[in-house]
């Protein structure tokens, strides 16, 4: 299973109108830089930490536990033999 090309479309439009557009529209004033800047930073680092996660559940790391009779009674309705190892 790979990632799907229409969110990470969306969320790339999404923070990148965030990041780029955003600026274009401070008004002027001493703090434009700071806030321009902000705007960007913030952006940057939402998009990253929402495809951190995204793509983070592509291949998680932790499988479900469970519990020894739930195995014993999947392997019973799949007709398989449960070896203890």
């Amino acid at each position: 299973m790979g990632a799907a090309f229409f969110p990470v479309l969306f969320f790339t439009a999404l923070w990148g109108a965030v990041g780029i557009g955003m600026p274009i529209m401070t008004p002027k004033g001493p703090h434009q830089n700071l806030i321009r800047c902000i705007l960007m930073l913030t952006a940057a680092c939402c998009w990253l930490f929402w495809l951190c996660c995204y793509m983070a559940q592509m291949n998680p790391l932790i499988g479900p536990k469970l519990k020894r009779d739930v195995v014993a009674m999947i392997g019973r309705s799949w007709d398989m033999k449960i070896v203890d190892g």
